[in-house]
């Protein structure tokens, strides 16, 4: 489904290059976190992913199914299939969560060619996943992520997850200030999502949400480059002992 091939990156502003020959591959079904130590550019390759234009590729490129996506902008990227969840969800104020919920689901359906949703159907849908992420409907009528807690944030991305059905999941440290009874729960709706033809990036730090969200492989970035890949004993190993070893192998 996606496939990286050795991306070189820089900040658009400054000229810095922070993706430094990157390589990776993520098949359809498959479940890949993306670990490694502060700076070394875990962040920077969602961005690049989704299509910020802080970023700049120079050389290399991104596979999606097959094609190129390196000349699409955020929102072709994201009528492809592409979702990011951020670290830090931003406030909007003025804009309504159901409103934005909705546009945005009948902004895919139309990209895919399908029928915009009448209301009972699309209140009945948000109605339907807002449950299973323990989400109080009260919430969704407040401005978009304005007063919720970093729990409600994160929850309020994953039901746009769900909404919205991508094909590639990018969790950019989605732990990132939840406490255990909400991580469980952002974990559960990842895991809900789970699916043959949909594929899940996870990037983090710690290994305690590859407890609840397990990964197929494992992929340690430093320096914009992955310098080691495998199971999901390898976060295990990067819990207990750190990268010091492996950035040591790789040196």
């Amino acid at each position: 489904m996606l496939e990286i091939r050795n991306l070189h990156a820089r900040i658009a502003e400054d000229g810095t290059e922070i993706i430094r020959g990157l390589n990776l591959t993520v098949k359809a079904g498959e479940v890949a976190a993306i670990m490694g130590p502060n700076g070394s550019g875990k962040s920077t390759l969602s961005y690049i992913l989704s299509g910020r234009t802080d970023y700049e590729v120079t050389e290399g490129d991104i596979l999606y199914n097959g094609e190129s996506i390196l000349d699409l902008d955020v929102a072709e990227r994201a009528s492809k299939g592409i979702f990011l969840a951020f670290q830090y969800p931003v406030e909007i104020p003025g804009v309504a969560t159901m409103q934005f919920l909705k546009v945005a689901m009948n902004e895919q359906r139309k990209a895919r060619g399908e029928a915009e949703l009448t209301t009972p159907d699309f209140i009945r849908r948000v109605k339907d996943a807002a449950a299973k992420l323990q989400i109080d409907m009260d919430m969704l009528k407040r401005p978009l992520n304005v007063g919720f807690s970093g729990g409600e944030k994160k929850r309020a991305e994953i039901l746009q997850m769900a909404l919205l059905e991508p094909n590639l999941c990018i969790l950019d440290e989605t732990d990132s200030g939840l406490d255990i009874d909400a991580l469980k729960i952002v974990a559960d709706g990842v895991n809900a999502l789970k699916s043959p033809d949909r594929a899940v990036i996870v990037i983090t730090h710690y290994q305690r949400l590859l407890d609840y969200i397990v990964p197929d492989s494992v992929h340690v970035l430093y320096k914009g480059q992955i310098i080691k890949t495998g199971d999901k004993s390898l976060a295990l190993d990067l819990e207990a002992n750190g990268y010091a070893d492996i950035i040591g192998e790789a040196a």
